[in-house]
């Protein structure tokens, strides 16, 4: 089982070329209006509207390592809202926060091993 998170947009273009181009997604359907994203597995999708954008909640980008994470970051130090990149002991995770072109919340994370003791 799968699923696709979607959003109402008034900058469908400008997401299409921000989640392509900066985060790396692939566009898995261009449906005209709506436009859906796969990233790893992970499927999110905006859809051209009139209405307000929605940009509540958070997109979440996982990765396998602090390396991965640290890397990312520094390609996309310009949208990050958390300086520095950090660990978050009580998630046991690595992390920083930024923000798309309409300003939702976008993190960045990597889940660390237990660690011993």
């Amino acid at each position: 089982m799968s699923g696709i998170v979607f959003f109402r947009t008034e900058e469908l273009q400008a997401l299409k070329e921000f989640y392509q181009n900066r985060i790396g997604a692939d566009l898995w359907r261009d449906q005209g209006r709506c436009l859906i994203f796969d990233n790893d597995g992970f499927k999110f999708a905006f859809c051209k509207t009139d209405e307000e954008p929605e940009t509540c909640g958070v997109l979440t980008f996982l990765y396998d390592s602090k390396d991965e994470v640290d890397v990312v970051h520094r390609k996309l130090e310009d949208i990050s809202v958390s300086e520095p990149v950090s660990r978050k002991p009580e998630f046991d995770i690595y992390q920083f926060y930024g923000k798309d072109p309409e300003g939702r919340t976008l993190e960045f994370q990597c889940f660390l091993d237990r660690e011993a003791g």
